[in-house]
């Protein structure tokens, strides 16, 4: 699945593809890639969502898909709130509202198990959001998502990590970490907690209820990996990229994968999209999972 647009002074180059394993066991793709614009003109809002089923749960796919479409149609709803926040910075309503979002969607999955009778931890999936100002003067970019994954930042031609830890209360342009250099030991202090109230609509009428706690057993579903928020702001020059497991894990354990991507995505103009898509599938041994990436290119 190939996606591609422009809007002010990004251009997105999106791709989702089934891995190797899948291919030769002729499984269906586990990844989900949507990409969706809310609003038009300088007010518009793109979203950009991806999501992986659990390996060798029945409906994975179908799983992956129906998360990205609920968070889209969230995210729809609350389009025009969610693009002031980002306009005026608001990081503290963006990361709590952006968290309540995606537990709702969580919890209509826990649902849907429950009625199926499935095991919660087979009917999930992770997560990983993009949120794109279509306006110009505004570079803010808003990620947010639960579960494995990787975010990445191409400047002056070298990989920043940017994957949040989970639960952090991130700040707009603030520290960056080093492709590669690991997490900092020094610890932070503590943050104060949010406000109890949602600052954004209720993301979906008949999931009103609230999410059931979660169990204290130790259990490999995504739902229960912490919220990862980060907003930074974009340079003139910068390439972001958000991608699932599958891309991430050899980005950061292959330094050959990351310097060819390096070369080829530090570029003044986005690939087009069969380069994209050509780029995104360069093979790696030892890696054969699906595969889906978005990248933003900054003008």
């Amino acid at each position: 699945m190939l996606e591609g647009a422009r809007y002010g002074t990004l251009t997105l180059r999106a791709a989702s593809l089934r891995g190797d394993s899948a291919r030769y066991r002729g499984e269906p793709r586990r990844d989900a890639l949507l990409a969706v614009r809310f609003g038009i003109g300088d007010s518009a809002l793109v979203l950009v969502a991806m999501a992986s089923g659990q390996p060798a749960a029945p409906g994975a796919h179908r799983v992956a898909r129906e998360l990205c479409e609920w968070i889209a149609a969230a995210v729809g709803r609350n389009q025009a709130r969610l693009t002031e926040d980002i306009h005026t910075a608001n990081r503290g309503a963006l990361s709590s509202g952006l968290h309540r979002l995606t537990d709702r969607a969580y919890g209509r999955l826990r649902a849907g198990a429950t009625v199926r009778g499935l095991a919660p931890a087979d009917h999930t999936a992770s997560v990983r959001c993009l949120l794109l100002p279509a306006h110009p003067a505004c570079r803010t970019r808003v990620f947010f998502g639960v579960g494995d994954g990787g975010l990445f930042r191409l400047r002056d031609g070298v990989w920043q990590d940017l994957e949040p830890a989970g639960g952090e209360r991130d700040t707009v342009d603030g520290p960056v970490l080093g492709y590669g250099s690991g997490r900092p030991t020094a610890q932070q202090p503590p943050q104060p907690p949010l406000p109890p109230q949602p600052p954004y609509a209720q993301a979906d009428p008949s999931s009103a209820n609230p999410s059931p706690e979660p169990d204290p057993n130790p259990n490999p579903d995504p739902a229960h990996e912490p919220f990862r928020f980060r907003a930074s702001v974009a340079r003139p020059g910068d390439t972001l990229l958000v991608c699932s497991a599958g891309l991430a894990e050899p980005l950061r354990g292959e330094a050959a994968l990351a310097d060819r991507l390096a070369e080829r995505w530090d570029t003044a103009e986005a690939p087009g999209l069969a380069a994209f898509l050509a780029d995104a599938q360069t093979g790696v041994k030892g890696y054969a999972d699906d595969r889906t990436a978005a990248a933003v290119w900054e003008a």
